[in-house]
C-alpha cells in the first residue's frame, strides 16, 4: 500500500514537471498583450536561454509569436491556406511540385526583414518546410 502511494505521488510529480508553464518576463507579456489584445488560449514556451514563444488564437486565426527576453517582437506566424497566399508564390508552387499537397502553410511576418510564407510538404518518409518570398520566389528548401 505504501509503496502504491509513493507511486503515484512520483508519477503525479513527474506530469506535474512536464506540464509545468515556463516564467514569462512581465516586459514579454505586456509586449504580447499590446500587439495582440484579445487573444486566447495562450501557451507560452521558452525557446531558447532569451526567447520566448507564445501559441494562440486572435481574430479567428492560429497564430505563434516570438520575443525576447526584453520584451521584443520577433516573429509572428500565422496558419493560412493555399489560396490566401500570394498568386505569384501559388504559382511557383504548383509548377515545382504539381499534385503535391501542403501538410500546412504559414504566413512568417519577422522584426528583421519582409513577410515569407512556409509550405510543409511530406516528402518521402520526412517533412520537408519551403520557404517563399511575397513574389514566389523559392529561398530556402
Amino acid at each position: 500500500m505504501k509503496k502504491s502511494i509513493l507511486l503515484i505521488g512520483i508519477f503525479l510529480s513527474s506530469i506535474s514537471a512536464v506540464f509545468a508553464v515556463c516564467k514569462v518576463p512581465s516586459e514579454v507579456v505586456e509586449a504580447f498583450n499590446l500587439k495582440f489584445p484579445n487573444a486566447t488560449n495562450v501557451k507560452w514556451e521558452k525557446e531558447s536561454v532569451n526567447e520566448y514563444e507564445a501559441e494562440f488564437k486572435w481574430n479567428g486565426g492560429d497564430y505563434s509569436a516570438n520575443y525576447n527576453g526584453k520584451g521584443e517582437w520577433l516573429e509572428t506566424e500565422s496558419i493560412t491556406t493555399f489560396n490566401q497566399l500570394p498568386e505569384k508564390v501559388q504559382e511557383a508552387y504548383t509548377i515545382s511540385h504539381p499534385g503535391i499537397n501542403p501538410k500546412e502553410i504559414s504566413k512568417i511576418e519577422t522584426s528583421q526583414g519582409p513577410t515569407t510564407f512556409e509550405i510543409e510538404i511530406r516528402k518521402g518518409l520526412k517533412n520537408q518546410e519551403l520557404i517563399y518570398s511575397t513574389d514566389g520566389i523559392l529561398i530556402k528548401e
